[in-house]
């Protein structure tokens, strides 16, 4: 398939903290200039799980032209690696770069405009970059052995193991954590993250952001909108469905990780919301720190520029 691309084809991407906006630009971009969204988001690929992730609304349907393809349908516009998986199963930036590569090239051979929206900054960089990610088989005993540790006891191992992964991993993300030990345990260490220049894309990357007051405004009036629409219920339900632990909801992190602390009647609702605030607020200063090493990306909210920027890009 390949040699019936360009030798460069042209990929927009949409990133930056939570709550920015992401969404609404990439579907407007969508819009203007005849595109289709991947998502890019490690938790909204899970099905049923909407509210707590802040999933745009929408539904399956069969993309125009295709008699087989379908996808996830947002203010007409085709949404691809989003609301497709179990939240029993497992899906890792690996699986994410295979599917998000090929997605690309479905899109383009379409004759649309791709634009991979989100603000998991690993997954984006995997594709972007080109990383080489080390191949490790999952090791289904020592996954089992280290289920049964607690968070602290994950944490000190994976320091001994590997101090400097230790050091930049969500700590609160057991599932993460574990992948990394499992890693760090055959390989031993996580090993430098190689790069290659993509050999079939270019890519324009901006980034949305706000002062950080106005971010955490956004956050607040987005996390009160979600809890109105049923934040909680969504996630007892989702326990209910899939008979999940509570551990395993736990592991999703954010809300995903107070939300069950709550309905256990460990915590009250006022500090629910509090500790989800913070949860969400501090993930976002991640993200930021995260997209900011990054030079390539363009930094921008105004919507004319963002518009210039990508017909810029295209021609």
């Amino acid at each position: 398939m390949n040699k019936l691309l360009p030798k460069k084809s042209k990929v927009v991407v949409i990133l930056g903290p939570t709550s920015s906006g992401k969404s609404d630009t990439a579907i407007s971009l969508a819009k203007r200039f005849n595109g289709e969204i991947i998502s890019a988001d490690s938790r909204q690929v899970y099905r049923d799980m909407d509210l707590g992730t802040g999933k745009v609304s929408g539904s399956w349907r069969l993309i125009t032209g295709e008699i087989k393809q379908k996808a996830f349908y947002s203010e007409g516009i085709p949404h691809h690696l989003l609301d497709f998986r179990s939240p029993r199963g497992d899906y890792n930036v690996s699986h994410f770069k295979k599917d998000c590569e090929k997605k690309i090239k479905e899109i383009l051979s379409r004759k649309k405009l791709p634009i991979i929206c989100g603000g998991t900054g690993f997954w984006i960089d995997a594709v972007v970059s080109g990383v080489i990610l080390p191949e490790v088989k999952p090791d289904l005993n020592l996954r089992k052995e280290l289920s049964l540790c607690s968070p602290e006891i994950l944490t000190k191992k994976l320091q001994e193991l590997d101090s400097k992964r230790a050091n930049n991993i969500d700590l609160k993300n057991k599932v993460r954590v574990i992948r990394a030990i499992e890693i760090a345990t055959k390989l031993g260490e996580v090993p430098e993250i190689k790069k290659r220049q993509h050999s079939d894309f270019i890519f324009l990357e901006i980034g949305i952001d706000w002062p950080q007051n106005k971010l955490d405004q956004k956050i607040k009036e987005r996390l009160d909108g979600r809890w109105q629409s049923g934040m909680i219920l969504e996630i007892q339900k989702l326990k209910e469905f899939y008979n999940l632990s509570w551990e395993k909801i736990q592991s999703f992190g954010l809300g995903y990780y107070w939300i069950p602390l709550f309905l256990q009647k460990k915590i009250d609702e006022a500090e629910l919301r509090e500790k989800v605030f913070i949860a969400e607020r501090g993930y976002a200063k991640r993200q930021k720190t995260w997209f900011r090493r990054n030079k390539k990306i363009v930094w921008e909210n105004e919507p004319s520029k963002i518009n210039t920027l990508v017909e810029k890009f295209k021609k």
